[in-house]
């Protein structure tokens, strides 16, 4: 038997789970997991089963099948194979505590990706990046070169089928035309300062306000910078006994396990970008062990 994900957007409207659940029972498939949110304001409707096919289905006529369904409601959808690995692409600078995170949530099986490669603007980590045998490209980026350096980081993408960059920390602004061509396929990570304390040293700033509360904002990469819709937020707390040092450490950790569970959320299909805000479904049960993160 395999296990599948079904994942829909579309309008709201009557019959969606009675017709979605009937094909599915129609082709001898059992649902183990399921998730749907009716946005009353938007008017759209977001789905995600998780499904056990009859042995020797197949993926392709399953989905042959369901298109019937999918051009009854207009929907937007897609059945995978919950096995297949996303093919992800991390880009870095100079601060390397989120790349190192993932990195290591991918060696032990954590983070269930391939790690196609790493874009770094700097070769600070380049050591680290070949010790897992995984390519690592340098791409140098000033104000002179930067069309040269994207039009760079998209042959990258495209020859390695990349479904998903993660900026773990890369401090180089994307032009809005590579944001809006890979819409919904960037993951950023920022401390929830902004924008508040903005430029450098935002943790210092924020030592020198005293403030009570360190967050990290994980969001989807718009044109709109740091704007972008919201996937997961954490907060940590602090005293006024921790030093401007400790703020930062703090806040790395923070960032780290952010980052992470965004990812870990966006490869198991339970992302849907909804206008400015993302629905985001819980883990399935059952895997919540191995969806575990932070």
């Amino acid at each position: 038997m395999k296990t599948h994900i079904l994942t829909i957007t579309c309008r709201s409207m009557a019959g969606i789970i009675a017709a979605v659940s009937g094909y599915l029972a129609e082709r001898g498939c059992n649902i183990v997991d399921s998730s749907q949110f009716d946005d009353l304001q938007s008017g759209l409707f977001f789905m995600r089963l998780v499904f056990i096919s009859q042995e020797g289905a197949k993926l392709e006529e399953l989905r042959e099948g369901f298109a019937p369904v999918i051009k009854r409601f207009e929907m937007t959808a897609e059945i995978r194979d919950s096995e297949e690995r996303m093919k992800v692409l991390l880009m870095v600078s100079r601060f390397g505590h989120c790349l190192n995170d993932l990195l290591y949530r991918w060696k032990i099986g954590a983070l269930p990706i391939d790690i196609v490669g790493v874009v770094s603007n700097h070769f600070d980590y380049q050591k680290v990046v070949v010790n897992h045998d995984i390519p690592f490209h340098h791409i140098k980026v000033t104000k002179e070169n930067k069309p040269q350096a994207e039009a760079r980081l998209m042959e990258i993408v495209e020859q390695s089928e990349a479904e998903l960059v993660v900026l773990a920390r890369y401090m180089q602004v994307l032009s809005d035309q590579l944001c809006k061509k890979m819409s919904g396929r960037i993951i950023n990570i920022h401390h929830s300062f902004l924008p508040s304390f903005k430029g450098a040293n935002p943790y210092k700033q924020a030592y020198e306000r005293g403030v009570k509360l360190i967050g990290a904002t994980a969001h989807y990469v718009t044109a709109d910078l740091d704007e972008g819709p919201i996937i997961e937020q954490d907060i940590a707390r602090i005293t006024h006994a921790q030093s401007a040092e400790d703020y930062v450490s703090i806040g790395r950790d923070v960032e780290s396990q952010v980052l992470a569970r965004a990812v870990h959320a966006h490869i198991h299909h339970r992302c849907f970008i909804n206008g400015n805000r993302v629905v985001v479904f819980p883990p399935s049960p059952g895997s919540y062990a191995s969806e575990r993160m932070g």
